[in-house]
C-alpha cells in the first residue's frame, strides 16, 4: 500500500476559505491486498471514483488547496465513519444498531465493491481492520480538518467540496419523461452541511457550465459531509456527484474522447467555486 494515504497540493498563496476534496479517487492498490482479493485488478476498481483527482487538480491554480486520496476505496473508505465495521467481514465485531450501509457491505473497510461482488473468500482481523484505520483514515482526516481549521483562522469561515463520481445509470429511477437527466447531483444533507447562499452558488457555477443539477436525490451525503457541516460554525460542505459518462469509459476504466474538454470545463467551476470563498469572506467583513 503507498507509504501515505493521500497528497495535498496547496496553492502558492491561499485566497479562498475553499477546500476541495476527493476521499475515494485513489489507486494505488498494493500487491498484498490484492492477492488477499478474489477480484481481478479491474473489478476491484470498479467502485473508484476514477479520474476525479485529474477533474479537480487545478484548484490550486484557483487559490484553494486539494487533497485526494492515494488510499483505494475498496481496501479503506475514507468517506464513512471509523465506528462503521462490518460484522460480516472483520472478525470480533458485535453486530449493533442497524447501519444500512454496513449492512450492504459498504462499511469503512468494505466487504463489496459495485454489483454487490464480494472483495473477500473470508474474514479479516479486527487488527487488520484497526491498523488500516490508523494508517489510513485517521492521517487523511487529520489533514483535511487541518485545512478546513486553516481556512477558519485565516478567513473565518471553511467551504469543502467533496468531490465524487456516480454511475450513469445512478439517476435512472429520478430521470422522468421530459425532464432532462441530472449529470451532477448535489448534497448536503438538505441543508443540514452547508448555508443555503453556498449551496445556491455551488449549484450555479455547475449551471453556468452548462450542466444539469439535482439536489440530494439520490445522494445527500455520507459520512464526510455529514461530519464536518457545521453551518452554524460557518463551516459549510457540499458533495458533488458527476455523471461518469461525461468523461470515462466505464467499462474499461479509461477517459474517454470527452475527457480534455470536460476538464477544461471544470476548471471554470473550479474557479467559480473558489470566488465563493473570497465574496462570502468580502462580505462578512464589510
Amino acid at each position: 500500500m503507498p507509504k501515505t494515504p493521500y497528497q495535498v497540493v496547496l496553492p502558492e498563496q491561499r485566497t479562498t476559505s475553499v477546500v476541495f476534496s476527493s476521499p475515494h479517487s485513489g489507486r494505488d492498490y498494493g500487491w498484498s491486498f490484492l492477492r488477499k482479493s478474489v477480484l481481478d485488478g479491474m473489478a476491484i476498481r470498479s467502485s473508484e471514483d476514477a479520474f476525479v483527482d485529474q477533474l479537480f487538480e487545478a484548484a490550486p491554480e484557483f487559490g484553494a488547496p486539494f487533497i485526494h486520496a492515494t488510499t483505494p476505496r475498496a481496501f479503506l473508505d475514507l468517506n464513512r465513519s471509523a465506528e462503521e465495521l462490518d460484522p460480516a467481514l472483520v472478525e470480533g465485531v458485535r453486530k449493533t444498531s442497524h447501519n444500512p450501509r454496513v449492512a450492504s457491505g459498504l462499511g469503512v473497510i468494505p466487504r463489496v465493491v459495485s454489483n454487490g461482488r464480494s472483495i473477500y473468500s473470508g474474514k479479516i482481523s479486527i487488527n487488520e481492520a484497526r491498523a488500516r484505520i490508523a494508517a489510513h483514515w485517521q492521517p487523511y482526516h487529520d489533514a483535511l480538518q487541518g485545512l478546513l481549521d486553516q481556512s477558519l483562522n485565516e478567513f473565518g469561515e471553511a467551504i469543502l467540496i467533496d468531490c465524487h463520481s456516480m454511475p450513469h445509470e445512478a439517476v435512472d429511477a429520478l430521470a422522468h419523461s421530459g425532464v432532462k437527466r441530472a449529470e451532477v447531483v448535489l448534497g448536503d444533507r438538505f441543508g443540514a452541511a452547508a448555508h443555503p447562499e453556498v449551496m445556491e452558488q455551488v449549484e450555479a457555477a455547475f449551471v453556468r457550465a452548462g450542466l444539469s443539477v439535482a439536489r440530494n436525490a439520490p445522494f445527500a451525503g455520507a459520512y464526510i459531509t455529514q461530519h464536518y457541516g457545521r453551518p452554524s460554525r460557518r463551516q459549510h460542505v457540499v458533495q458533488v456527484e458527476i455523471d461518469r459518462a461525461l468523461y470515462m469509459n466505464e467499462a474499461r476504466i479509461r477517459p474517454n474522447g470527452n475527457f480534455k474538454n470536460f476538464q477544461k470545463m471544470m476548471r471554470q467551476v473550479m474557479s467559480d467555486i473558489s470566488r465563493i470563498g473570497r465574496r462570502r469572506v468580502s462580505l462578512a467583513a464589510e
